[in-house]
């Protein structure tokens, strides 16, 4: 029995009323969207208007709609989905997502008075929603069931499910209003949640599975075509690069902690050396190394310069574990960081001017081509943000395609071998010293790659920008999207960059946030947002309902 619901006989007294219970609160929401939920017209995007739903409005119109179609699903339910499970996580998130917009309406406006009707019908909605869910009967999913669609349908779905993606990713960047944008942000956890838990999700990565390089390719064109979506603006283009820088070092750190099973927290530094070594050969006035060679010999001097930190700092320190590891790239990363303070010409080598860093370095030229300029391509202005971002993609496919041939190599299956279990590995012939400072190289090159990058896409750098925070939640975008995977870090990347960014008002307590996010993953999804079924099944071993999942993807696989 689920942890979520009711006892069996107050489920099978009350089961049979849950669909309409769920259809009744998915109309109360559609309903109050269509009226007037504050008073007060200058908050929260104006949500004051009745019969125009604007924003939060149409948030709430949208839970209706997802919990009316999983009513309907649970009068006639197919065999291999599970819409109670559905409404339980979407009806709970929906009653989070009312309450938050009521508690946002009484700070911003004054008071609960200042509250319309259309806030409250939707709080009664939520709630329906939410008892459907839970009185809703438990059932088993029969995965042997799925519907076999052909290959072109399946390719269909794969098309609007990017498009759906490409759009909602222009729209949540659009959202300036903080409290509008969390508010949004809990509409995407309900009803994506709501969608996945009801057995959708399973049957999209049986379809993923199916179609690994057209949507691999769909993924690619849905990235290469987001510029165009953004009419030029420099803000959203300029949260979208750090992105991919992020992303990029936080996939070559899911090699050594995801893949190998090392726990790395110094690993900012190697991203540093990249930046410095793209720093001082750029041809900023205050470079300090006067060989300006082409930028490709720079990238790949970034990469060596980085994977020779990692042997230098694995020869010595892999021959320990656990903590003692972690202490000792601790370590690594705070001397990378003084060291770059000192090489100032008085306490050492004139190298990187101390805690002044290399600024005004400039923007890159390919074979005529000025990153600093901006182009205009089909009548839409893509800036300098824009021109780094196509570069940081090239980069983002360079890491992927590197990170899934090591994983699905004989290398790959060493480190996690290792990752598994050191002295078994060690037992059955696996070099495990070997592995391991190769996986420390491997990484440490990709994000001396991605550092070269972010130096003249942020025209400058300083030691403070490489500090243990920044380690911290490189490793935690690892652990929340999924070690071992490369969408669940992406995913994880994305969610630590862009929350920040889109969050300012609680800035300050953004530590405390991401430790209860963390606590929260650790407690009812340790495996990570996107999990490889590997990784689930290490986790629950006890659920006969994933095992056989796992066991109908490999069997379609290997027909």
């Amino acid at each position: 029995m689920s942890k979520l619901a009711l006892p069996d006989d107050v489920r099978s007294r009350h089961g049979a009323k849950a669909p309409f219970i769920a259809i009744a609160g998915g109309v109360l929401l559609v309903l109050s969207g269509l009226l007037s939920w504050s008073y007060d017209d200058r908050i929260l995007d104006d949500i004051s208007v009745r019969f125009f739903p604007l924003g939060i409005q149409i948030f709430a119109m949208l839970f209706g709609v997802v919990a009316v179609v999983l009513g309907v699903l649970l009068l006639r339910r197919p065999p291999w989905l599970s819409p109670a499970r559905g409404l339980r996580v979407m009806g709970v998130t929906c009653v989070v997502f009312v309450l938050w917009v009521l508690a946002s309406i009484a700070n911003l406006a004054g008071g609960l008075v200042n509250a319309n009707e259309g806030v409250y019908v939707a709080l009664v909605g939520a709630v329906l929603v939410a008892l459907a869910g839970f009185v809703s009967p438990e059932v088993e999913l029969d995965v042997r069931t799925w519907p076999r669609l052909s290959s072109t349908l399946e390719i269909l779905v794969i098309v609007v499910l990017m498009a759906i993606v490409l759009f909602t990713t222009a729209y949540t960047l659009d959202i300036e209003d903080g409290v509008v944008f969390a508010a949004f942000l809990i509409t995407l956890i309900g009803v994506a949640g709501g969608a996945l838990g009801s057995g959708f999700g399973g049957y999209l990565g049986f379809i993923a599975q199916n179609n690994r390089r057209p949507i691999m390719l769909a993924a690619f064109v849905v990235a290469f075509l987001f510029p165009f979506t953004q009419d030029g603006s420099d803000a959203n283009m300029s949260i979208a690069t750090q992105i991919l820088i992020f992303a990029a070092t936080a996939l070559g750190l899911n090699i050594v902690v995801g893949l190998a099973g090392l726990l790395d927290l110094g690993y900012i530094a190697f991203l540093g050396t990249g930046a410095y070594v793209g720093a001082t050969l750029s041809a900023s006035a205050f470079a300090t190394i006067g060989w300006k060679p082409p930028f490709v010999v720079v990238m790949l001097l970034g990469m060596l310069v980085a994977s020779i930190f990692g042997l230098i700092i694995g020869s010595p320190t892999l021959r320990v574990s656990g903590d003692y590891l972690a202490i000792v790239t601790l370590g690594f990363g705070e001397i990378f960081r003084l060291a770059m303070f000192n090489l100032d010409g008085n306490n050492g080598p004139e190298l990187t001017n101390g805690p002044n860093g290399i600024p005004a370095i400039p923007d890159l030229n390919f074979f005529g081509f000025d990153f600093g300029t901006v182009h205009t391509v089909a009548g839409i202005p893509l800036g300098r943000f824009s021109n780094y971002y196509f570069l940081l993609l090239l980069l983002i496919a360079l890491v992927i395609l590197v990170f899934v041939r090591l994983n699905d190599s004989r290398i790959g299956r060493g480190w996690v071998a290792i990752r598994e279990d050191e002295r078994a590995a060690e037992a059955m012939g696996v070099n495990v010293f070997g592995l391991k400072l190769l996986a420390f190289a491997v990484g440490a090159s990709l994000a001396g790659l991605a550092g070269t990058m972010k130096a003249h896409q942020d025209t400058s750098v300083s030691p403070d920008q490489y500090i243990f925070l920044e380690s911290a939640f490189l490793l935690a975008a690892v652990v929340l999207g999924g070690m071992g995977t490369v969408v669940g870090v992406l995913v994880g990347a994305t969610i630590l960059k862009l929350l920040p960014e889109k969050l300012r008002e609680v800035n300050d307590y953004r530590l405390l946030v991401f430790g209860l996010l963390l606590v929260v993953m650790m407690r009812f999804r340790p495996e990570g947002l996107i999990a490889s079924k590997r990784r689930q099944l290490e986790f629950h071993e006890d659920d006969e309902e994933l095992s056989e999942i796992v066991q109908s993807q490999h069997l379609q696989e290997a027909k």
